[in-house]
């Protein structure tokens, strides 16, 4: 008996998702015949058998999560060995005689994301590839996806120049002189998705179903961007907002760039906004015109939690393996906070305020192509290592556009550290549908009159931007001091005061 286990997927890339099976228990498989696919946050891999026989047993069926290394199925070595070699002649050979073209497409590129941007091709035409190796980068509204050679051979034709804006399954390219046996399996596996797809009910969202019920608008007013056409919650947003502002919205047009002297424009550059910029630009705008959004600033004396993190962050990495930052006492201040002034973590939804009793934190992140927040969920159920070790993945995968959309949803709460910049004071604005973010800032050394003294201390200015329609001023304010507290004397987190 052989195993069939799941192969390394790729750097900072643990788990993958069963996504097709091209054979079922029982059917006979040659040495190399891909057995199954595999979807992760990037690539699609492909898992060929790694003996000839037959396929005794599934063990992680299709829309299974695994990860690397683990069980997918078993084949029984024997009998079955010789036959799939006759068959395979023959299929092999008009592949051959057509040349073996092999079309590049685009790959899945995440729930509720239809479309992307050509961001670069690391390939020309007329290039020599391997399978696997990378051809192009693609853009979305949040991450950055590698597409992969399907097959070995050769670059034949560029169908999508980089700027140019992909549907999900559309054709990016076409590659000849690949080998048969590369090319078969994506023609095999080709058909496999549809008949997955037709095969399932396409759905709303329940959260989707829930926003139209109380929205009082029909399904056919919403856009589903979703997987198989199913309409999402932000859908559904996006559908209320439009028909409720588009009067407003005409009055409102870009107004066109002032001329400029021929002198000027000779030395200017025109570069067009990445869509993950586009997104941030407009998310930013609606924030605003949206939410009542009022700031207020404290500032905290840092010397308590730096000496903690002197005497402790040696043992603390070697008892965890992660090293001990600021953001886990931040996180955890904002957490012990959030109880005693739970309308900062509510949103409103409609003429409700939803009032959350859990914590799903977001960690503002900047990257080079923009700032992005992922989200660590039930912050506030986590010890200060598992904070510091989540905050370290995802700030990886951000900087790295390895991010998944999930990742990048849900949060309740935002911190952002403008001081890693070394921003002194800012007003952060809102990530909707949000009620609060707080900022933190550089630590600077100031002369502080401390039981009639000037003494030097490490202070960091606070902000807390927060939406004035469900936080009042008091609530806003509180929360501010008891961030402050818990951070001027770390044992308050201890003791839950």
């Amino acid at each position: 008996m052989t195993e069939v286990r799941v192969p390394t997927l790729g750097e900072s890339v643990t788990e993958a998702t069963v996504a097709t099976w091209f054979k079922k228990p029982g059917d006979a498989v040659a040495q190399d015949e891909m057995l199954c696919e595999l979807e992760t946050d990037k690539v699609t891999v492909e898992v060929p058998s790694p003996a000839a026989g037959t396929l005794a047993d599934i063990v992680a069926a299709e829309g299974e999560t695994v990860g690397v290394d683990a069980l997918l199925a078993n084949i029984s070595e024997g009998a079955g060995a010789a036959a799939p070699a006759p068959a395979a002649a023959p299929a092999a050979a008009p592949a051959s005689d057509a040349g073996a073209a092999v079309d590049v497409m685009v790959p899945t590129l995440g729930e509720s994301v239809s479309e992307a941007t050509v961001s670069t091709w690391f390939k020309q035409v007329g290039d020599t590839v391997q399978q696997d190796e990378m051809l192009c980068e693609l853009e979305t509204d949040k991450v950055s996806v590698e597409v992969p050679a399907p097959a070995s051979g050769t670059l034949t034709e560029i169908l999508a120049a980089e700027g140019a804006t992909v549907a999900a399954g559309g054709k990016l390219a076409v590659m000849g002189g690949a080998s048969a046996s590369a090319a078969a399996p994506a023609a095999a596996a080709a058909p496999a998705p549809a008949a997955a797809s037709t095969s399932k009910d396409v759905e709303d969202s329940p959260a989707a179903k829930k926003a139209m019920a109380e929205a009082g608008i029909s399904r056919d007013a919403v856009q589903g961007t979703g997987r198989d056409g199913r309409a999402m919650k932000d859908d559904v947003a996006r559908a209320v907002a439009a028909a409720a502002s588009a009067p407003a919205l005409v009055p409102v047009a870009a107004a066109p760039r002032a001329p400029v002297s021929a002198d000027d424009a000779s030395r200017e550059e025109r570069v067009k906004m990445t869509r993950l910029r586009q997104t941030i630009a407009k998310r930013l705008k609606d924030s605003q015109n949206t939410a009542a959004m009022l700031t207020t600033y404290n500032e905290v004396d840092m010397t308590e939690v730096m000496a903690v993190r002197k005497e402790y962050k040696d043992a603390f990495e070697k008892k965890h393996g992660a090293r001990m930052g600021f953001m886990s006492f931040f996180t955890k201040a904002c957490c012990h906070a959030l109880k005693e002034v739970p309308e900062v973590n509510a949103e409103i939804d409609g003429t409700d305020i939803v009032y959350k009793n859990y914590v799903h934190m977001g960690i503002a992140a900047g990257t080079p192509t923009g700032l992005v927040v992922p989200v660590i969920r039930d912050a506030d159920a986590m010890s200060f290592a598992e904070i510091e070790k989540a905050i370290a993945e995802k700030g990886a995968r951000a900087r790295d556009g390895k991010l998944t959309m999930a990742e990048m949803q849900g949060g309740t709460f935002t911190i952002s550290n403008g001081g890693v910049y070394g921003s002194l004071m800012s007003s952060p604005i809102l990530n909707p549908p949000q009620s609060g973010i707080l900022g933190m800032h550089k630590i600077q050394e100031r002369p502080m009159a401390i039981n009639g003294q000037v003494v030097i201390r490490p202070m960091m200015y606070l902000a807390l931007s927060y939406d004035h329609r469900i936080v009042d001023g008091k609530g806003a304010v509180t929360f501010l001091v008891r961030v402050k507290e818990a951070l001027e004397d770390p044992r308050r987190l201890l003791l839950d005061l």
